[in-house]
Parts: C-alpha cells; sequence; structure tokens
C-alpha cells in the first residue's frame, strides 16, 4: 500500500499508522475535520483579538505608516509557515514544534523547542485573555468590576477578567477536543464574517486618501533612530498576531486525513488573517475621525474607538461582541495548543511528572491533567503580574520572542537537513502531498533570516516596549534567559536520562509483528 493510500480518507486506520511510525500508539480522539483544523488555526492568530488588542502600541509609536509592517511580518512568516507546511506534510503528529524540532535536529534542540513553545503558550494565554479588558467594559459598564477603569484598576480588573476566561478554557478542553472543536469553529465563523464586515463598513467611512501611509506624519522626529527606529517597534503590533498557524499541525493526532488536511489549513489560516486583517487596519485608518487624537494610542481607545465612532451605537456593540468572541475562541485554541504540547513532551517523559501529564482521560479521550495545571499557572502569571503597569507588552513581547526561537529551532535544523541532502523525504512528492520542491532552499533560508531578524528586534531592550526598570528593559533577555536556563538545567540533571517515549504510549512492536 502507497503512502498515499495510508491516510485516505476511507481508511482512517492509516492515520494511525502514520502515528506508529513515531512509535506511539493512538490515545486522542480522532474527530476533527477540515474547517475545525483551519479553525484552530484561525483563532489561534485571531485577526480581531491581534488588531484590536494591539492597533494602539503599533499606530501611538509610529503613526499611520506602521501599516506597512503588516505585510512586512505576513511575507515572513509565509516563508515560516511554507516550511511548516512540508513538515505537517509528513509528520502530523500533537506538540508539532517539539517533535519536529526533535526528528530534524536532536534531542536537546527538540526538547528546548518544545520548552520555549510550552512556556510562551502559556504566557500567551496570559496575554490574550487580557484583551477581555478593552471589550467588555464599553459592552457593559458592569464588568469593570474593580475600580473606574483608571490607572491600577485597569490591570487589575483586566487579571480578573482575564482568570475567569481561563477557568472557561480549562473546563471546555477538560471536555474534550470534540466540544472544543464545535465552539471554536462556531466562533471562529462568527469572527470571520464580523471581521468582514467591520472591514466593509470602515470602508464605507473613509474620509481621507492613501497618502497617509508615504508620509511619517511626523512621527520619528528627534529620535535617535530617525523614524525606522520606531516603526521596528511598532511591528511588534503586526509580529503578534501572524504566529500559531503552527496549531492544525500540534492537532494531527486528532485530524483525519492530517497529512492532506493540515497543510493546507495552515496556509488558508495565515492568508486569511492577512487579508482581512490588513483590510480592517487600512480602512481604520483612513476612516479615523481624528488622526491626532491621542485615544487612537492609547489601549483606551485603540481601534474600538474607531469602530465606535463612525458606526451607528447599537452597530458598534454588536461588533464588539464579536470581538469578544474572537478573545474566547483564541483563548481557547492557545490553551487547546499549549495541552498538545504538554502532552506529546510528557509522552516522551520529557517534562516532569510525565506519566501523569500523559494521562489520557478514557471517556473524553483527551489529556485532562495539562489542562488544569496549564490553566493554573496562566492565572498565576496574571497574578503575579497585576500591578505592572507594563503587562500587555511586556507578557506579549517575550511570549512572542519565545515562539520565534521556537520557530527558529525547527526552520535552522531543517535547513541543515536541506543542506545535505536529507529534506524533503521522497515520499511527499510520490504520495502527492505538499512540497515546496525546488522553492525549498530559497524559502527554508529565507524562514531562517527572518526569524533571527525578528527575534533580534523584538528583544532588543527598549523602554518605550518594556518600559523600566532595567530589568523590564531588560526583559526579553533577562525572563526568557532564566526561563530556558531553568530548562536546561531540569535537562542536563534529569531529563536526558528520562527521556523516552513511556511505554503506557509506545507501540508494542512485538506484539504487533505477532
Amino acid at each position: 500500500m502507497s503512502s498515499a493510500d495510508t491516510s485516505s480518507p476511507a481508511n482512517p486506520g492509516g492515520d494511525d499508522h502514520d502515528l506508529a511510525a513515531f512509535g506511539y500508539k493512538p490515545s486522542l480522539d480522532r474527530s476533527i475535520g477540515k474547517f475545525a483544523s483551519f479553525a484552530a488555526g484561525v483563532s489561534y492568530i485571531s485577526i480581531l483579538t491581534g488588531t484590536f488588542q494591539l492597533f494602539y502600541f503599533g499606530f501611538g509609536t509610529a503613526g499611520p505608516a506602521y501599516l506597512w509592517s503588516w505585510p512586512l511580518v505576513f511575507v515572513g512568516q509565509l516563508m515560516v509557515a511554507l516550511c511548516f507546511m512540508e513538515l505537517a506534510a509528513k509528520y502530523p503528529v500533537a506538540g508539532s514544534v517539539y517533535n519536529w524540532a526533535k526528528t530534524l535536529g536532536s534531542r536537546v534542540v527538540g526538547w528546548s523547542a518544545g520548552w520555549l513553545m510550552l512556556t510562551a503558550s502559556i504566557v500567551t494565554l496570559s496575554a490574550v485573555v487580557l484583551a477581555l479588558q478593552i471589550n467588555l467594559p464599553r459592552i457593559w459598564p458592569g464588568f469593570q468590576v474593580i475600580g473606574d477603569g483608571s490607572g491600577s484598576s485597569f490591570a487589575a480588573n483586566a487579571v480578573l477578567l482575564g482568570t475567569v476566561m481561563i477557568i472557561l478554557t480549562t473546563v471546555i478542553n477538560a471536555l474534550g477536543v470534540r466540544l472544543m472543536a464545535a465552539i471554536n469553529s462556531a466562533g471562529v465563523f462568527i469572527e470571520l464574517i464580523a471581521a468582514v464586515l467591520i472591514a466593509v463598513l470602515l470602508a464605507v467611512h473613509i474620509n481621507r486618501g492613501p497618502q497617509v501611509f508615504f508620509s511619517t506624519n511626523g512621527y520619528g522626529t528627534g529620535e535617535s533612530g530617525g523614524y525606522l527606529g520606531l516603526f521596528l517597534i511598532a511591528a511588534l503590533a503586526s509580529g503578534y498576531v501572524m504566529y500559531g498557524f503552527d496549531t492544525a499541525s500540534s492537532l494531527g493526532e486528532e485530524t483525519v486525513e492530517p497529512r492532506r488536511t493540515a497543510p493546507k489549513a495552515i496556509l488558508r489560516a495565515l492568508l486569511a488573517s492577512f487579508v482581512i486583517g490588513g483590510a480592517i487596519l487600512l480602512f481604520a485608518i483612513l476612516a479615523a475621525p481624528d488622526l491626532q487624537d491621542p485615544l487612537l494610542g492609547s489601549p483606551q481607545g485603540s481601534l474600538q474607538y474607531i469602530v465606535e465612532s463612525v458606526m451607528w451605537g447599537p452597530l458598534g456593540t454588536v461588533f464588539l461582541v464579536c470581538i469578544v468572541v474572537a478573545v474566547i475562541v483564541c483563548s481557547l485554541a492557545v490553551h487547546t495548543a499549549a495541552i498538545r504540547l504538554t502532552f506529546a513532551m510528557a509522552r516522551d517523559n520529557a517534562l516532569p511528572f510525565g506519566e501523569r501529564l500523559a494521562r489520557v482521560h478514557p471517556r473524553t479521550r483527551t489529556p485532562v491533567v495539562p489542562a488544569v495545571v496549564i490553566g493554573v499557572l496562566a492565572i498565576l502569571i496574571l497574578v503575579i503580574n497585576v500591578g505592572q503597569p507594563q503587562i500587555f507588552t511586556v507578557l506579549t513581547s517575550i511570549a512572542i520572542i519565545m515562539i520565534y526561537l521556537a520557530y527558529l529551532m525547527v526552520t535552522a535544523p531543517m535547513l541543515a537537513q536541506r543542506l545535505k541532502g536529507q529534506w524533503p523525504p521522497k515520499d511527499l512528492e510520490s504520495g502527492g502531498y505538499f512540497t515546496l520542491g525546488r522553492w525549498g532552499l530559497p524559502v527554508n533560508i529565507l524562514a531562517v533570516a527572518w526569524g533571527i531578524a525578528m527575534a533580534v528586534n523584538l528583544a532588543w531592550p527598549r523602554e518605550a516596549v518594556y518600559g523600566s526598570p532595567w530589568y523590564n528593559t531588560w526583559g526579553a533577555f533577562l525572563y526568557i534567559g532564566v526561563i530556558l536556563g531553568s530548562g536546561l538545567l531540569w535537562f542536563a540533571i534529569r531529563g536526558r536520562h528520562s527521556i523516552g517515549t513511556l511505554a503506557s504510549h509506545a507501540v508494542q512492536e512485538k506484539e504487533d509483528a505477532a
């Protein structure tokens, strides 16, 4: 039987045959279809969550021309996504980044990529739920439980709302992937329709021409780095949105025909986010009543302020509700991806308490313990940072950098394999799966170069991003250094001696042969 046949919809058992090649026996619920796979990638990227949460940062830092960072980030991330599509076509396995880095590189590279991705996912979950504070009190003042929404009460109430959201995503994920996929797919459907309608309605209210995008508009004057320095900072707002497309492949063990479904889902998720999100940003700037209004560069105003300004009252509220739906499904997807990564690493005994973390509930066929542990850790991050005025940007920046580093630990070893002539595998082309062919090498080189450039840019110590004192300014190096260093210490002392597929998840080769 050919490799193409083994993953045929007519032979769903073939999907488990691909998993057995890793030495794992199937234990998760394989029930995710094509739209649900696509929805997983879209909801993690989350067009509305990302654009509405950080528009104020990008616009407030570099003005209207910051929009050019959107296509720049898209092109760079597209190079990474194309590499991931090849990997998803060959290795549709839970904890994709971890398993890919382990397979292409080495055990320590794989573990480091997984550890960075896991900790970043937990931080990302904490950062995403904070977006509820920007939206919910606008819909109903009763959501402002703590204070009046100014000063420290803004961050404190954000933590409260975020905590409730994380508890909700924990419960949903613990109840099984079918419920998660149904809620996620419905939420993404609403988000996509709302995003398109927001773009259209903003376009109807345009009151200025595109010349604003071809001028610095006074930004950068007197700055040591000029406008370029501000633009590089503002690029964080776009970089935050377009990542997480690997979620579709991380759910590979729960997807029907994943070797064909996941690559398409990755590309479609990234393209949809770029086109629709870009349209919203473009038309919002052109439709804003006053580009000099300081609220546009404030978290209390931001993109929501423009939507409310140009739309009839009740309609603006409806769209804000849709944004909240987007935040909910984004939080759910981030939590789901983190659970699969935890499960994948624990199954290899690559985390403390691996046996417990890798345990799958016999009825729901989902890892329940990781759902609870990740939820608790994400809430702790929120509580610890409740008094920090830079809570949004610091958490977001650190998470992004760790994810870029984790991606690099996949694309760099992949490039090394290409240069040795050991990638791509021949069965991709012969089986009709996605492969870059002759474009693989240049795309892979660009993916690595892009990852390095963005990681350096995002980690660069700037008070404009990380604030002060010094340990926040140098937060990317300090906090990521502590996270990676402590992880590698555990790996050196214990992990490297104990890593190996747990007997409860390993394919019983002797029994199979018999």
